[in-house]
């Protein structure tokens, strides 16, 4: 296959990514733009850390997106006395053999749900670092390499802090996007509440309408979607502005540069398009930069936000021209 796609490929790719986003929309009633961002990272081969308050179909989005697929699917439920080994795995003494045999934990899947992620402890969380970053975990000095596809959603929730543990910015960095999720609007909480109350909203009954070699070969077709250096340059431009902003304490790093082109691409792909756009790289400017900025307690203070400053750098900083 060329280095560059034909409109037969990106056509293709584009009715693909629709019909897995229309077969999961089916269950997750009013959440298109936080769907939408998580199969955006998913085929940009990212992470998400998924923030919003309970009850608004965070469960339900990675139980329909396996669904969809037909991948392996496992949930963890991060607790304050969850371990690290409850997580990955651990070597036992098989009685009958004599020998320690492996005990794959929960992380041996394909998408896996970090539920509240920010209940445990640092040394439970830092447990996912080697996952995320290599698709592999290490036990007793021995690598096992994950199946591929594979992603993580953690998720946390932004009202209840009592009993946390904030997530270290080395591991903030790991994730691709960061996701909020909102609210649905009054038309789409009505359809929703008639649907599970009218049991027609089940996540078993949504059929899978790709395959995992489908992922493979849309993430192989992403990664040939064209960026001019131009909007390699804008993408690095916004990233580096977050660093010297006036008051933001600490901005973000090359991962963020990376993630913004990749996700820019997939984002083109999903619209049928061969090349990046400067507005595919501003719609991902939020998702992948909202969670590595940290605001100087200044600008906190003074009722600033961080979606207000990345509003002021998009505005700022100059994009090229089409």
């Amino acid at each position: 296959m060329s280095d560059t796609l034909d409109n037969d490929i990106l056509q293709q790719s584009k009715e693909k990514i629709a019909l897995l986003k229309q077969n999961v929309s089916q269950v997750l009633i009013g959440q298109d733009a936080v769907l939408e961002q998580v199969i955006i990272a998913f085929l940009a081969g990212g992470h998400v850390l998924i923030e919003g308050v309970p009850g608004l179909g965070k469960t339900l989005l990675i139980r329909a997106l396996a669904q969809s697929i037909s991948l392996n699917y496992k949930r963890v439920q991060f607790t304050p006395d969850l371990m690290p080994a409850d997580v990955t795995g651990h070597s036992m003494l098989d009685v009958s053999s004599g020998k320690f045999v492996l005990r794959k934990g929960p992380a041996f899947t394909n998408l896996l749900l970090a539920d509240e992620i920010n209940r445990a402890p640092a040394k439970t969380q830092a447990a996912l670092l080697e996952v995320m970053q290599e698709h592999q975990i290490t036990i007793d000095g021995e690598s096992h390499s994950l199946d591929a596809p594979f992603m993580v959603l953690a998720t946390q929730n932004p009202i209840d802090n009592e009993g946390t543990y904030p997530l270290p910015e080395a591991e903030l960095d790991r994730f691709m996007m960061k996701v909020q999720v909102e609210y649905p609007e009054l038309s789409a909480e009505i359809a929703l509440t008639q649907g599970i109350t009218a049991n027609s909203h089940s996540v078993e009954a949504i059929n899978s309408v790709i395959s995992a070699e489908d992922v493979l070969s849309l993430q192989d077709m992403a990664s040939k979607v064209l960026v001019d250096e131009k909007i390699v340059e804008y993408a690095v431009s916004l990233v580096r502005a977050s660093r010297e902003w006036q008051g933001v304490a600490h901005g973000a790093g090359v991962r963020a540069s990376i993630a913004l082109v990749q996700t820019a691409k997939v984002h083109a792909l999903m619209q049928g398009s061969g090349f990046v756009l400067p507005d595919h790289i501003k719609a991902m400017v939020f998702p992948v930069l909202r969670h590595r900025i940290i605001l100087s307690a200044e600008l906190e203070i003074s009722g600033v936000n961080t979606e207000q400053v990345l509003n002021d750098i998009i505005a700022k900083v100059p994009a090229p021209r089409q």
